[in-house]
């Protein structure tokens, strides 16, 4: 069998610690598995390592870093038809968790050591696939002024903070036209979030996903804009009752198109942000990846 490629992003998260490439090979020596390990600088690195890895004959490739680090290996992984394997080496791991990989790193390499391999939907916007989700209004807005914040010297949690009071201080309405199922409209939100999959909106369990592979797009929108729809959007989720909401909207589908006056629109997806022209047109690619999960001998 030949070596698995592992690409690991250098800026993400502390789960790594005082991990070396060394060391994190001899985990995977003493389950029997060589591993090439490749330290990536930038997203730029990530993405080239990805399209290098797939080329080779390794027939897994690991990603270790957060979900944007993982969204960009597993978009190269799917095209190769390779199997992919998680190390949830950043902040939030939210794909890890929804697969049920263990947050450790020991318990990670054990999972692609002894687990198995299962199939699941990825997600695409104008031909960009993600794992996790994607959206347009308020998020990417609050990710690009954390960004800059960030630039000017405070830290990740500080300026995500400060990043989103600013923008719950204004929140003005998008205006967008949604076009699915033969069906128009037109609606005023302060954001349109299209998960891959759909997304528990209760508080004890608000961002996981019950299943990855039910072939659809979950979108939800909201009508109420300015800060007083993104307070009382927190008010129903806290008090578990965002479904019931008049003002919150959620549509099943497996494609929709949006558009709107803008021409060009950040749009984030899976933690990262871009600037793409419009329409915004996502489809959901069903069984379109193959992942190591738990099994039963990961888990003994």
């Amino acid at each position: 069998m030949p070596p698995i490629e592992v690409i690991i992003n250098e800026g993400s998260g502390s789960v790594l610690g005082e991990e070396t490439s060394q060391s994190l090979r001899e985990r995977f020596i003493a389950y029997g598995i060589r591993a090439n390990v490749h330290l990536a600088k930038n997203g730029a690195d990530i993405e080239s390592l990805a399209k290098h890895a797939v080329e080779g004959d390794a027939e897994i490739v690991v990603a270790g870093g957060g979900d944007g680090t993982i969204s960009t290996v597993a978009a190269e992984v799917a095209k190769a038809g390779k199997i992919l394997g998680v190390l949830p080496l950043g902040t939030l791991n939210n794909f890890s968790k929804d697969l049920g990989i263990p947050q450790d790193l020991k318990g990670a390499v054990r999972v692609i050591a002894v687990g198995e391999t299962v199939v699941i939907d990825l997600a695409e916007v104008n031909g960009r696939m993600f794992i996790n989700n994607s959206s347009i209004g308020l998020y990417p807005r609050i990710v690009l002024r954390r960004e800059k914040d960030q630039r000017l010297g405070r830290g990740k949690w500080n300026a995500a903070f400060w990043a989103a009071l600013r923008m719950f201080r204004l929140s003005p309405f998008l205006k967008v036209r949604i076009e699915l199922d033969g069906r128009q409209f037109l609606r005023k939100t302060p954001f349109v979030f299209v998960g891959n999959n759909e997304y528990e909106m209760e508080l004890y369990n608000i961002g996981r996903r019950p299943a990855l592979d039910e072939g659809k797009l979950s979108v939800y929108f909201l009508h109420r804009g300015g800060r007083w729809g993104v307070l009382l959007l927190l008010v129903h989720t806290v008090f578990g009752r965002l479904k019931q909401w008049k003002d919150f909207e959620e549509i099943s589908t497996e494609e929709i198109t949006i558009q709107t006056r803008k021409k060009r629109l950040h749009v984030a997806f899976d933690g990262e942000v871009r600037t793409m022209e419009t329409p915004l047109h996502y489809k959901i690619r069903p069984g379109a990846l193959k992942v190591i999960v738990p099994g039963a001998e990961a888990g003994a």
